[in-house]
């Protein structure tokens, strides 16, 4: 099993480059399939989740070839198979995209029930309203949804919660139904924009993506298209906390800053400087920073994905600080984790009390999901003495060359498997 081992205590300065959104690129790879023409996506991310859905749309027929890391060229007109094994749901809960792009090219779909991380309960009700509101039959037999669809036809759709992946995987569907769909009650994330962008590269047309209501004309056939996926907003997001952490100083290159509001917003609250440029972020902390109160919301507001990394900065801010958690329940798990570093947190419901504390202290702690493993390696930079992070593959999963990144910064961090590699570490850095 692989481990992070980090030696905390020193400042991350330097500048670091972004990568290409994680959750734009699995929709957007997963829409890919819903055109009989060659696609190519670039600026895809090299990780877990990308490549086991990669294996997934290899897995019912499709053609998948590398052209380099962070570019892929899909051809699906050789899909015969609208079953999406378990194997790869099990891996990664963005799978189900291939549900909305199944239905909507060949009216058929048959997918397991997604897995994913476990910070909480999302259901996929809103994705099965909206496919049954398109016209779509949809069961759930054997652990996995089985939808047809005769006469798909435009609909007028209302979520009842805003969702991305609802929003996004019904746009897909609805792209190639019969007649006008409109959908409103709509998450407006980025990442829901980018795929909106690529569907009408594609030929679909889509209006409004962004705001509260997306108006889908359903068109007869898509076609291929080139298409760059938009920067990842969270580990942007990841590196900027990381800075404002350690006392350190950070430009975040090929970034939107306009994506990155809400979490510019809490950096200046807690008194770090930011400088903003076209398409990069500085962030500079000089230490003394002060408490804060988040709530995590939809886009544009505190994104839940970079709540942890908040958590962390808030144990080490002076004074009191409350975190409300407003989308997964069970978000607050890493404070258990934190605390073993010596942090003081209460957790009531979804709401969070952190007492700042002057430093962290090295410990042994666990990555419990994809964001409070990043996290938690934020803490065991600012901690003195070592941590080691167990789990990392849940970090590997939405994070490209996440150590080697850090260490370019002046991290000491290093991947091992062994206690033997840990000694060895140890020694090196002293």
């Amino acid at each position: 099993m692989e481990q992070y081992v980090i030696k905390g205590g020193q400042p991350l300065v330097g500048e670091v480059e972004i990568g290409g959104a994680k959750n734009a690129a699995l929709a957007i790879l997963a829409a890919a399939i819903m055109t009989d023409d060659t696609v190519v996506v670039e600026n895809i991310p090299d990780v877990n989740d990308i490549n086991v859905l990669l294996d997934a749309i290899g897995g019912i027929g499709a053609s998948v070839k590398r052209i380099d890391r962070h570019t892929v060229q899909i051809n699906a007109k050789s899909i015969r198979n609208f079953n999406v094994e378990y194997d790869y749901i099990k891996k990664i809960r963005a799978s189900y995209y291939l549900l909305g792009a199944l239905l909507g090219k060949y009216n058929h779909a048959e997918v397991a029930l997604p897995g994913g991380c476990n910070i909480g309960s999302r259901p996929i009700d809103q994705h099965l309203k909206g496919f049954r509101r398109l016209g779509a039959e949809i069961e759930i037999e054997h652990g996995k949804v089985i939808a047809e669809a005769e006469n798909f036809k435009g609909s007028h759709i209302y979520f009842d919660v805003v969702t991305v992946g609802a929003t996004i995987n019904v746009m897909m569907a609805a792209t190639m139904a019969e007649g006008l769909t409109i959908l409103e009650n709509v998450a407006k994330e980025p990442h829901v924009v980018d795929v909106a962008n690529f569907l009408n590269s594609m030929g679909a047309n889509i209006r409004g993506a962004g705001t509260d209501v997306i108006k889908i004309r359903g068109v007869k056939r898509l076609h291929g298209t080139q298409y760059s996926v938009i920067p990842d907003q969270i580990e942007a997001g990841t590196f900027m906390y990381a800075a404002a952490a350690t006392k350190g100083d950070i430009t975040v290159l090929n970034v939107i800053p306009k994506h990155l509001e809400a979490t510019i917003a809490k950096l200046l609250d807690i008194g770090c400087e930011v400088e903003e440029f076209d398409d990069a972020v500085r962030v500079i902390s000089k230490g003394n920073l002060k408490n804060t109160q988040v709530k995590t919301l939809p886009y544009p507001g505190f994104p839940t994905d970079m709540q942890p990394q908040m958590g962390v900065i808030l144990s080490l801010c002076n004074g009191t600080s409350t975190i409300t958690e407003s989308i997964f329940e069970n978000r607050f798990k890493y404070l258990a984790e934190l605390e073993r570093m010596g942090a003081k947190v209460k957790v009531d419901g979804n709401s969070a009390t952190i007492q700042g504390v002057e430093k962290l202290s090295g410990a042994r702690i666990n990555a419990l999901d994809l964001r409070a493993g990043a996290a938690l390696c934020v803490a065991g930079l600012t901690a003195e003495g070592y941590t080691i992070v167990d789990d990392i593959v849940y970090i590997q999963r939405g994070y490209e060359n996440f150590e080697e990144k850090l260490r370019s910064l002046g991290a000491a961090i290093q991947k091992v498997s062994s206690e033997k590699e840990i000694q060895k570490f140890k020694l090196k850095v002293g």
